[in-house]
């Protein structure tokens, strides 16, 4: 069988010495299996086979996105259930009121990765981000593998911000209507200890399950909706946090400041320079969603420009929100007092105004809505690249001939988000979420610097400084 025709990346890139078809390699005359297979796990996807895959694609989607758009998404994605929980872990247990510091140390450590995602997006606008960088740089194997990782990150992840949702979701009920819902059916039937699960004697998260359902059947119905949805969230939500920061700073007291660096506890473990590294690998999972935007490359008006503007912009605008949140937060009451699981919260009820609480609750709402709307639009396009590539079932990269998204994979992700979110607690996904956040941004880092040394010709419209 003959090789397929090359299809140039911009007139610069060149297929020599790849034998791959953009859904598997070929099998060569004559090699065995075990040979084909181990050959495989090591092919990668060129780029001039991205581009022709785009081009493909090109009539499938709506490209309606411009850098507002998708610096919208990204904070989305980003300013959500990380500072309204993780600021108060953070600050009560591990830095005090240096979490300040903590949260500039995580912006520096998020920026590296922000600026390889940017120059990436730049080079490759393909749906599937980490996914299809490692594809590009590492092969096969290490496609499949960070495709898991994103799983992780994005529909395990929606999952486990549906459950933040719906506390909030009881602390506004509480606050506006003076109402408590059941906790049968505001929290999981399941609880993990040490080392297993137990029944709590609860039935079902319903709002948890609710929100998910609510927030897949919007996304059915395109891109163009749903962003515009998207764009109405988060302008309330970082409007809604302007407002807080700025209304707390009256109560601000210096002394909660001191001491600012606190000693360290020999007994903890606790605060000194190791506890603002603590605090900053805590809280550097709120910055955790601006990758989510090279998932939408291919809706994305000029993506090589308009995707790492929308990376960085989406960096800057939460370091400067968390930073301020957090300098005013630590001022207005102790760090030892804060609530870990809603420090804003509690903070704010302690100035005694009313319209100030719900506003905090209904910005949570917004908070916790959008970054379970852009989660729920990030993982369907994974799945749609890696359908395209023949490493998961063909359906998934359907595309719906009126809409314009992958609907399968979208309802797919939507569903078992929904169960899970009703049924499993926060603790255990969580935990999920999280686990391969840290080698998805290595393996960016160091497709990067492959791409660098194999394609140096190929146009970068954003390059990482040094």
């Amino acid at each position: 069988m003959s090789k397929p025709p090359t299809f140039q990346f911009g007139g610069m890139d060149d297929d020599d010495g790849y034998y791959y078809t953009g859904q598997t390699p070929f099998r060569k005359p004559n090699e065995s299996k075990l040979r084909f297979h181990a050959r495989r796990l090591i092919s990668i996807q060129t780029l001039a086979r991205l581009e022709y895959n785009a081009e493909v694609a090109e009539t499938k989607f709506n490209r309606s996105l411009g850098p507002i758009e998708l610096t919208l998404v990204g904070l989305g994605a980003v300013v959500g259930t990380g500072v309204y929980v993780l600021l108060g872990t953070a600050a009560k247990t591990q830095a005090g009121p240096a979490v300040t510091v903590s949260f500039i140390i995580g912006a520096i450590i998020s920026g590296i990765a922000a600026l390889s995602y940017a120059e990436m997006a730049s080079m490759i606008p393909i749906s599937g981000s980490a996914y299809t960088y490692a594809y590009a740089t590492l092969g096969e194997l290490a496609a499949w593998i960070i495709s898991w990782n994103l799983i992780l990150e994005y529909m395990v992840g929606a999952a486990t911000v549906s459950i933040g949702w719906s506390s909030y979701f009881v602390a506004f009920i509480v606050d506006a209507f003076g109402y408590e819902l059941s906790k049968k059916w505001t929290q999981a039937p399941i609880l993990w200890t040490a080392d297993s699960f137990k029944p709590t004697g609860d039935y079902f998260n319903t709002p948890a399950f609710c929100i998910l359902l609510i927030v897949t059947f919007t996304i059915y119905f395109g891109i163009h909706l749903t962003a515009k949805i998207n764009n109405v969230l988060v302008t309330f939500k970082i409007l809604a946090l302007i407002i807080m920061i700025f209304s707390l700073i009256p109560f601000v007291k210096t002394e909660n400041y001191h001491p600012y660096f606190v000693p360290k506890n020999e007994t903890t473990g606790f605060f000194g320079p190791t506890g603002i590294l603590q605090g900053a690998s805590t809280v550097f999972f709120a910055y955790i969603g601006f990758d989510s935007i090279s998932t939408t490359a291919q809706e994305a008006r000029e993506p090589q420009v308009s995707l790492p503007i929308g990376i960085l912009s989406t960096l800057g605008i939460s370091a400067v929100i968390y930073i301020s949140l957090s300098a005013v937060v630590v001022g207005v009451d102790r760090y030892e007092l804060l609530n870990e699981r809603h420090p804003i919260v509690s903070v704010v009820r302690t100035t005694d105004m009313k319209w100030l609480m719900v506003l905090t609750d209904v910005g949570a709402l917004a908070a916790t809505t959008s970054v379970i709307l852009v989660l729920l639009i990030a993982q369907p396009r994974v799945f749609y690249a890696m359908s395209n590539d023949g490493l998961i079932p063909r359906f998934f990269s359907k595309i719906h001939p009126k809409h314009k998204i992958p609907h399968l994979g979208t309802l797919f992700t939507g569903i078992v988000c929904a169960i899970c979110g009703g049924l499993l607690p926060i603790e255990v996904l969580s935990d999920m979420a999280s686990l391969g956040t840290i080698l998805t941004f290595f393996v960016v880092n160091i497709g990067v610097i492959i791409l660098r040394y194999t394609r140096k010709t190929v146009p970068r419209r954003f390059k990482v400084p040094g």
